[in-house]
């Protein structure tokens, strides 16, 4: 079968690029997605993630190799194995990141990428109820919602102790100020998740130049002697198919199947395909190199006053709060658990804010068994969690064999630069200021873990080894930039060295972004779907103007 473009990865930016690629009604496409369709009512409704959180079958379920400064923990990683991928399963906080976070993607080499320049792309993305204004766009598919009329009461003693701890309060999150505490936006519609599956892909199903393939496994893009990607081998149903592209193949697989697919058709470090004996089409170091992610580790408080445990936790307490959602749309299971927090400095020496809170209504334990759900605890209780904003660290994706249905290697590679580590004790005690203000000493009865006792330096990161996990913000494993040993793709998202190839996800980011990674990867492949179409275009114009041969005498 013939595409112009073959699109492998039908996630938050696959549908994206199928959307954009085919609206002229120009181009034929070809989406293939390795999971089934985002039908289950648990992908609408927002508090779905919790039942899509240990689920193989719209789940990969991958587990990091054992970290060594994590106690030598494996870290889970889930990814979604969905139609919508992982903006299917996560829980929609709508955080774009500091402008410095894309200037010095910019400054990396990459021209066209600070944050004077993609901001027009997050606004063509979003309808938020602002409107059209500098830093919102209003006619974009994907909705914003502001969970400020809607948060648990116990979101506002949250932000008074903010300012109690003197920390300033911020409305917007995406808007002029980043810096403080705040309430989260989400990204849902009416009371339902608001992915690019359900607001770029199922609106444009039937369009005659689209067509989607799912539970297909692509196993190998394809090249000719001249080092063009030509299609793509696929696993389907117990069989291989090929399909080919005209014009291009762009791999939206995410920050771990899109190195490791690279990987298996022979694009890679050299000596890695070697030891695995793939076949070297091109030598580029970089792939798989670069991953980074947002460890979070969360304290655990007993309140005084009832929280969403006391309404989730019970029977009756689960059937209420589902006939509330089943007859208006509103309610806890039509927002985020994550509803309050914020961006602060860690001390006076941060010229950025290098920290995120995230304040729950909801305290709940990550559950050990794979079989088990996430269930809040048994008592009136909340959490309060944070994450540093751009760590250091970087860790790898390596195949784990030449065969595809293996998983890859990941390594997150956490805790190896002494300002990681160093930023772990200023979120330590950071929580620990906030959380000694009148405002949220007056509802809390005592801290359940690690419990005062752990006051220290040292404990701190020791408990920060034992209990973080990553909070699912993979990316940077085929980063972007101008030099090829450190790079995967230029400026353009167009693998160097190679023709008619691009890398259109979060594996592209140079830098992790602060905050929540979805609203980027989404604004990468707006941005990329544009370059794509004004290549394209470019190539259309250089053909028709291409001089005849005219005799001379």
């Amino acid at each position: 079968m013939n595409y112009d473009y073959i699109i492998v990865g039908a996630g938050s930016a696959g549908c994206i690029l199928a959307n954009r690629l085919t609206a002229s009604g120009q181009h034929s496409v070809l989406l293939l997605e390795a999971g089934g369709k985002d039908s289950s009512f648990w992908f609408k409704i927002p508090v779905g993630f919790t039942k899509t959180y240990y689920n193989e079958t719209y789940n990969w379920m991958y587990y990091s190799e054992p970290e060594k400064e994590l106690d030598n923990r494996p870290i889970y990683c889930p990814r979604g194995k969905v139609q919508g991928g992982s903006g299917s399963i996560n829980a929609m906080i709508f955080v774009r990141g500091q402008p410095h976070d894309f200037d010095d993607w910019a400054a990396a080499g990459n021209k066209g990428w600070s944050f004077k320049d993609v901001l027009p792309y997050f606004r063509k993305l979003e309808s938020h109820p602002l409107g059209n204004t500098e830093y919102h766009g209003a006619d974009g598919p994907i909705r914003i919602s502001p969970m400020k009329d809607a948060v648990h009461p116990i979101c506002h003693v949250f932000l008074k102790g903010c300012e109690q701890a003197g920390y300033q309060r911020t409305q917007d999150f995406n808007g002029a100020q980043f810096e403080g505490s705040g309430i989260y936006d989400v990204s849902t519609r009416n009371g339902q998740r608001s992915s690019s599956s359900f607001e770029y892909l199922h609106p444009v199903l039937d369009r005659q130049n689209l067509t989607v393939e799912r539970e297909v496994l692509v196993s190998q893009v394809l090249f000719d002697g001249n080092k063009r990607a030509t299609g793509v081998v696929v696993k389907q149903n117990g069989g291989a198919r090929t399909f080919t592209a005209n014009r291009e193949v762009i791999l939206a697989a995410g920050a771990v199947d899109t190195p490791k697919l690279l990987q298996l058709s022979g694009v890679g470090d050299k000596a890695l395909l070697a030891q695995h004996r793939i076949p070297l089409v091109h030598e580029l170091p970089a792939v798989g190199q670069n991953l980074q992610d947002h460890l979070c580790v969360s304290f655990y408080y007993r309140a005084n006053v009832k929280t969403l445990n006391d309404e989730m936790r019970p029977l009756l307490g689960k059937l209420k709060l589902g006939l509330q959602y089943l007859l208006t749309r509103k309610g806890p299971l039509a927002m985020s658990v994550n509803q309050s927090g914020g961006f602060f400095k860690g001390n006076d020496q941060q010229v950025e804010p290098n920290l995120q809170l995230y304040f729950n209504p909801l305290s709940y334990r990550i559950p050990k068994s794979n079989k088990a759900s996430l269930e809040p605890e048994p008592y009136s209780g909340f959490l309060l969690a944070f994450n540093p904003c751009r760590p250091t660290s970087r860790g790898s994706i390596e195949i784990a064999s030449n065969r595809v249905e293996d998983a890859a290697r990941i390594r997150i590679n956490a805790l190896t630069t002494e300002k990681d580590i160093d930023e772990v004790i200023q979120g330590c005690e950071l929580v620990r200021k906030v959380m000694a203000t009148s405002a949220l000493r007056g509802i809390t009865v005592e801290e359940i873990s690690p419990g005062p006792q752990v006051n220290t330096r040292d404990g701190f990161l020791q408990y920060f080894r034992e209990q973080s996990g990553s909070i699912y913000h993979l990316c940077g494993s085929c980063a972007m930039g101008a030099d090829v040993q450190t790079s995967v793709v230029d400026e353009r998202l167009r693998v160097h060295g190679l023709t008619a190839l691009r890398v259109v996800d979060a594996s592209i980011f140079p830098n992790i972004t602060s905050g929540n990674i979805n609203a980027p990867t989404m604004m990468v492949a707006e941005k990329g779907a544009e370059m794509i179409l004004e290549d394209a275009q470019a190539d259309a114009v250089g053909k028709r103007a291409k001089p005849e041969l005219v005799a001379t005498h």
